[in-house]
């Protein structure tokens, strides 16, 4: 910034939606995590990465990928990978289109932990997120996470999902 050039300061309404963002970003988290190791014994981390398998052709991905999905480093994400591997979640194999890749691939118990898991982390979800929110906020909140995304991180991918059904 220009030493002459004024900051452009947070007004009271900014400031305090500001705080507010804050406050999610750092209390949403620790509350996925709580229920998550309360009632699945897994990390909300641990669970994206097999969510992310799980909604992955052949269950399988990238490691480089997985790790973009589930915006974690590839260090991260190899730890992660060995801690699910020794549960018999999730497996590794190198990528016979590419000798230097690995993927990551969700078994079939893998696959069973997170249909069993799923349930009761979409009503922490709903509960956390959704549910205080009308249909038209979760929408609003949709275009304004997706603006910040876009400003934060442009090249960023999400999952892939089918098109929801409706309005």
């Amino acid at each position: 910034m220009d030493a002459e050039q004024e900051p452009r300061w947070l007004d009271a309404v900014e400031q305090q939606t500001w705080f507010e963002l804050i406050a999610v970003m750092s209390w949403l988290p620790d509350a996925l995590d709580a229920q998550l190791s309360r009632d699945a014994d897994i990390s909300h981390f641990e669970y994206q990465v097999m969510a992310m398998l799980s909604m992955s052709a052949q269950r399988t991905r990238r490691m480089s990928d997985l790790a973009a999905l589930a915006n974690g480093s590839l260090p991260r994400l190899s730890r992660t990978i060995d801690r699910l591997d020794r549960r018999g979640w999730v497996t590794r194999r190198p990528d016979p289109d590419d000798g230097r890749a690995t993927l990551a691939v969700l078994t079939d118990a893998g696959w069973e932990k997170v249909v069993a898991t799923a349930p009761g982390h979409v009503a922490e979800v709903r509960r956390l997120v959704i549910d205080p929110l009308t249909k038209a906020q979760v929408r609003q909140l949709h275009e304004i996470a997706n603006r910040i995304r876009h400003a934060v991180q442009p090249d960023a991918c999400l999952p892939t999902l089918p098109a929801p059904d409706g309005p």
